[in-house]
């Protein structure tokens, strides 16, 4: 979350590719809520280090890559989450180790991501897997739902935030792009960014918001103009254009087409306050992107996104990606 209109066509583009991300993430002393302290189940990689989260002083720049493929984001309310917070006492209750052990890898993406979006960046949240004894430990970073993050009740304002923040993760194609998060948290502070992140991200990509918390779903809409006919990215959850293939790969959020129709903007235009569907009102996140990850058919890289065929649009891309399969 190719995606296209018909703005018009581009040709003679640079090639380009998708970068890994542009931030190397500080890892501060952690707090444990199992009083471990050293890392997860597996030493962190470099990618991972990557996708760690970095102190406040730092542009709260993100990469993206959870696949919300098989992943059950409507059983939140169900495994004492919504309850009991990201604690102690909502991590080591059974209905949460009967969740998480309902799909162990899919819902400790799910748990990274979570506790990467909710918590302060210079903490951790732990689990003991009691049905194998294995430990993963989750580094925070945006720390958008600090209340919930410290064990409180969800409340509606903090399950939409955290809703929008898993929205703005996700990523079915399982890659993993740099994008720049804009908002405010659920006490209505602002995330933080600098000059240098707008100029370094300066192609706006979409609005997210939501409730997955209470079945309601996740929505996101185009911020400003579409893609072009030509053009694609590696986010099947985001920017999207009027192709017939475009973000067949990410039915799990519903579209709303452009978010200032349903959206409203803080006063300097940055990013959204607040959007309205179906007569409720939600948080939103809004993202932005590098101008290296929008990418052009006739670069001479078949990049995903794109697809083989005999035209010259993304969704069918004869100079990049070759002719159709007979």
């Amino acid at each position: 979350m190719g995606f296209m209109s018909f703005e018009g066509l581009r040709n003679g583009m640079a090639g380009r590719m998708a970068g890994r991300s542009v931030v190397r993430w500080v890892l501060a002393s952690t707090l444990s809520l199992v009083g471990a302290t050293g890392c997860g189940v597996e030493e962190l990689s470099a990618e991972e280090q990557d996708l760690a989260p970095r102190t406040q002083e730092q542009a709260l720049v993100e990469n993206n890559g959870l696949s919300l493929n098989g992943l059950s984001l409507n059983g939140l309310s169900l495994n004492g989450l919504s309850l009991n917070g990201l604690s102690l006492n909502g991590l080591s209750t059974t209905d949460f180790a009967n969740w998480f052990n309902s799909n162990p890898a899919g819902n400790e993406q799910l748990m990274r991501y979570m506790v990467r979006c909710a918590v302060g960046a210079n903490e951790t949240r732990s689990f003991v897997n009691p049905a194998t004894g294995a430990l993963y430990t989750w580094q925070g970073g945006l720390g958008l739902a600090p209340a919930w993050a410290g064990g409180a009740p969800a409340t509606v304002v903090e399950q939409q935030i955290i809703s929008a923040c898993l929205a703005a993760h996700a990523n079915n194609y399982g890659l993993h792009v740099s994008i720049s998060v804009l908002g405010r948290d659920s006490n209505g502070a602002n995330i933080s960014f600098t000059t240098d992140e707008l100029a370094s991200y300066p192609k706006r990509e979409s609005c997210f918001f939501g409730n997955v918390f209470t079945n309601e779903g996740l929505f996101a809409g185009n911020d400003r103009n579409s893609l072009a006919a030509d053009e694609s990215t590696s986010r099947p959850c985001g920017l999207r254009g009027y192709g017939a293939l475009s973000n067949a790969e990410c039915t799990q959020v519903k579209r709303i087409g452009q978010c200032e129709q349903s959206c409203t903007l803080d006063p300097n235009g940055t990013y959204y306050t607040k959007c309205t569907v179906n007569g409720v009102q939600y948080k939103p996140l809004t993202t932005r992107l590098r101008a290296e990850d929008i990418h052009h058919c006739g670069d001479g890289v078949c990049q995903q996104g794109e697809r083989p065929g005999w035209g010259i649009t993304a969704d069918s891309c004869l100079l990049d990606c070759g002719s159709p399969a007979p």
